[in-house]
């Protein structure tokens, strides 16, 4: 049986396509950026209002005032991180000499703490919120050199958009993309996209266009 030779698609919907990819790539590169940017701009704010009053939510609203969603502010964390090497390897040495050993590698010695009671004390530490450990046997309080509390993660922030209710079916989504149809929100969230405003009324164009020369 002869094979058929391959079908070329039809140039129309080939060009359609291909049109349609360009067009929603420049388009979600736009988005893109502006949405890093605004994300920013929301986290530097949020972080700038619970400094002042302790406040950690607030409404995303429409220009028309209608409430699609919320942003939380969610904060960050703080661990315990070994900070002065040395410092913190003499303590060990001092304190808890079966935790501190030395290997002997050809050329040269190398002493370290092990690293499971490494991690033991930075989680006590980290649990406590002060560079401390307590000795589980003799409940002996360390104050542990070369050990700080440093954020080992930084702010963040949840968006969470309006649930449809029996009163609404529309969600957040729904009611934001309606407001975009509806031109509510280029100009607001995307300026560089918004359509261009006319300088004089299309019906006073076409009356001076009309109007007889003097």
């Amino acid at each position: 049986m002869t094979e058929q030779p391959p079908t070329a698609p039809d140039p129309t919907a080939l060009r359609e396509a291909v049109t349609r990819k360009a067009a929603l790539k420049a388009l979600y590169d736009h988005i893109g950026e502006a949405l890093a940017v605004a994300g920013t701009d929301v986290q530097y704010l949020l972080n700038q209002q619970y400094k002042a009053t302790g406040t950690t939510k607030v409404d995303a609203l429409l220009p028309d005032g209608t409430q699609v969603g919320s942003v939380t502010r969610k904060g960050g964390e703080k661990a315990a991180v070994v900070t002065d090497e040395e410092a913190f390897r003499a303590w060990v040495r001092d304190a808890y000499p079966s935790e501190h050993v030395v290997d002997v590698i050809p050329v040269h010695i190398v002493a370290k703490v092990q690293p499971g009671f490494v991690a033991k004390v930075l989680a006590e530490a980290t649990a406590a919120g002060v560079a401390r450990y307590v000795d589980p046997a003799t409940a002996e309080v360390h104050d542990v050199p070369g050990v700080e509390i440093k954020p080992s993660r930084a702010a963040s922030h949840q968006l969470n958009y309006r649930r449809a209710t029996k009163a609404d079916s529309r969600t957040g989504r729904d009611l934001v993309a309606q407001a975009w149809r509806e031109g509510a929100l280029a100009a607001h969230v995307l300026p560089a996209l918004a359509p261009a405003t006319p300088t004089t009324p299309p019906a006073e164009a076409e009356a001076v266009e009309d109007a007889p020369a003097a």
